[in-house]
């Protein structure tokens, strides 16, 4: 990926994400040979939002609007917003500063994210606020998420250009939400539904589900089912009706046993993880969330802190004071990250 422009005083410069992946190599490149002018701020909305769109959350929200009024207009733009990913921090921000952050992105995107990754969203309010600002939605993911079926009903049909969907770890929904998803979004390829087993421990089967995803989902490639509560007769039904898979994970479902001959003849390609557990991992949530000492506090008042970088300037277009509905929120970004695969769970062995 690339972008490609030219600057006041240079020839066509190439720049390529790879020369954007932190915001001291951005600014480097930028001040970079004084004895010419390269104006960064000249570049079209797309192509800084490009490029912005390579750094951490972090950098795009707290150093690069204060480099200049060009670069701090693309960042309250839509342009750095197509794919909104908070996942990793909202594992750790509080319920509020999750709300305020998710509807601050999803408003500056204009509508047009074509995908959205958050953890442990909360409140009912907030999935119908995502759903009102989805026409160009084709990825949700909601790992961790108190949803439920019944908001899951009223909500799906807003979603239809969706493709693919993670909803593992929501021990509030069910069969009728994932038929409500399958019903409405046509176009569903893919489809995260994995479980821990302490959160079904209450549960005596969830085959439910799996003929909910059978019939309503026919065009899924790919399907991650782990450790879900699942018989042979719920995983034949889904295959005999999802022709089209390529990928199925079935780790920790212990009670499904499937011919190896039937799955070459019926689905060759077909690649079938599990059901024994073929994988673990190294860190646990425990040790990942085990040092906060080296937090960093970035408030959103920023802005106001008595220097005028631009005195004189007129602020015509007004994006200087954007965020007066933001005071007082805070973001902490800390070290280390948790990916989705071990966040919060170590998947037990095979019995």
């Amino acid at each position: 990926m690339s972008v490609q422009t030219r600057f006041s005083s240079s020839p066509l410069i190439s720049l390529h994400a790879s020369d954007c992946c932190s915001f001291p190599r951005l600014l480097g490149l930028w001040m970079a040979d004084c004895s010419e002018f390269r104006a960064w701020e000249e570049l079209i909305p797309d192509a800084l939002g490009l490029i912005f769109s390579n750094l951490s959350l972090q950098e795009i929200l707290t150093v690069v609007p204060r480099v200049c009024k060009s670069w701090r207009r693309v960042v309250l733009g839509p342009y750095c917003w197509q794919e909104i990913d908070i996942e990793e921090w909202s594992q750790r921000c509080k319920p509020e500063q999750l709300d305020q952050m998710l509807q601050m992105l999803v408003t500056r995107s204009c509508g047009s994210f074509r995908r959205l990754s958050i953890s442990g969203l909360h409140t009912e309010s907030m999935f119908t606020f995502i759903a009102d600002h989805a026409d160009s939605l084709q990825r949700l993911e909601l790992p961790r998420s108190e949803i439920s079926d019944s908001i899951v009903e009223r909500v799906a049909p807003r979603l239809s250009n969706i493709t693919f969907l993670d909803v593992s770890y929501c021990g509030k929904i069910g069969a009728h939400a994932l038929e409500a998803f399958g019903r409405n979004c046509k176009f569903l390829v893919g489809l995260q539904r994995r479980m821990h087993p302490i959160e079904v421990a209450d549960k005596v089967c969830q085959d439910d589900e799996a003929y909910a995803i059978a019939n309503t989902m026919p065009k899924l490639r790919r399907l991650e089912m782990a450790y879900l509560l699942l018989t042979t007769t719920g995983v034949l039904e889904i295959l005999s009706r999802c022709r089209d898979l390529e990928y199925l994970d079935l780790r920790g479902c212990w009670d499904v046993k499937l011919d190896e001959k039937y799955i070459k003849e019926c689905h060759p390609g077909l690649k079938v993880l599990g059901p024994h557990v073929t994988d673990c991992y190294e860190r646990s949530f425990w040790e990942d969330c085990s040092d906060y000492s080296d937090s960093s506090i970035y408030s959103w008042d920023f802005m106001d802190d008595g220097i005028n970088i631009y005195d004189g300037e007129s602020d015509d277009d007004g994006v200087w004071n954007d965020e007066q509905a933001l005071e007082g929120l805070e973001v902490r970004f800390y070290g280390g990250g948790l990916s989705d695969a071990s966040a919060g769970f170590e998947w037990p062995p095979s019995p």
